[in-house]
């Protein structure tokens, strides 16, 4: 007689759990990767835009012009013949403790006598004044002589797009001082460290070129030196700002003496 036997079935799932577990884990492992991508991803932008911020603020900060001197200069025919006022004022100029280089074609400076205002930019500048998207706003006759380019400041108008411009009112002309290894230019004023600037700004009254003087200093200005708008008579009040491509701006305040008496040349600031 046979033994009756009796199959049972088990319902094994252990392995389907095991499958489970690993589709979990490897989403697991894809989440954090796409995470840790798009954290990498992010920090390198922050550090780049960090180390950018960063660069801007240090220029910022330490691109500064220190005006060191200011002397007036009165126009005249004679040592006993001359102007009743300021006609052209002369800033010595040279770079803070730690600054960058500065490019004096993009400096502004502005100046004024409580009275008129005059925004004026370098004279080899060629795109301030110019023309929609033209490169023709350098002062006229612009040169690379110092000498020459200064009297034509006090001298003439330059011509843009059929727009006069007084010279003496729109811009000034700098000179080298100092300049060691030679990297400062007519062309390419760019100042850097060591290097002192000798900045010119015509303050010519409309007196002075009425009176048709013959020199500012050692410039000749047969007929005049060209009206600027500035008055500079004693007791005036002046401010003149220097605004740098970046960096802080630099002030220099001072009042014009009671008496300019026989000087030609006044020592003004500091």
């Amino acid at each position: 007689m046979k033994a009756n036997r009796i199959f049972n079935m088990r319902n094994n799932t252990s392995a389907q759990v095991g499958i489970g577990t690993l589709i979990i884990f490897i989403a697991m492992v894809l989440v954090a990767a796409v995470a840790a991508a798009v954290l990498i991803q992010t920090s390198g932008t922050l550090q780049q835009k960090a180390q950018s911020t960063g660069k801007q603020a240090t220029q910022e900060v330490s691109s500064n012009l220190m005006v060191k001197s200011i002397e007036g200069v009165r126009a005249k025919n004679t040592a006993t013949a001359m102007s009743a006022t300021i006609d052209l004022l002369k800033l010595k100029v040279a770079l803070n403790v730690g600054s960058s280089p500065v490019d004096v074609n993009q400096v502004v400076v502005s100046i004024t006598d409580g009275t008129t205002a005059n925004n004026l930019v370098y004279a080899g500048n060629a795109k301030s004044y110019a023309s929609t998207g033209a490169s023709n706003g350098s002062m006229g006759y612009f040169s690379n002589s110092a000498a020459g380019n200064l009297q034509t400041l006090l001298l003439n108008t330059t011509s843009i797009k059929s727009v006069a411009y007084s010279n003496p009112s729109h811009y000034f002309t700098v000179d080298r001082v100092r300049d060691e290894d030679s990297s400062f230019s007519q062309s390419n004023p760019v100042m850097n460290t060591g290097d002192m600037i000798l900045l010119c700004i015509s303050t010519a009254s409309a007196s002075a070129d009425a009176a048709n003087y013959a020199n500012v200093g050692t410039t000749a200005t047969s007929g005049g030196p060209k009206d600027s708008g500035l008055n500079l008579v004693p007791r005036t009040m002046v401010n003149i700002i220097l605004t740098p491509e970046s960096g802080v701006s630099t002030n220099a305040d001072f009042v014009t003496p009671s008496s300019y008496g026989v000087k030609e040349t006044v020592q003004l600031y500091p």
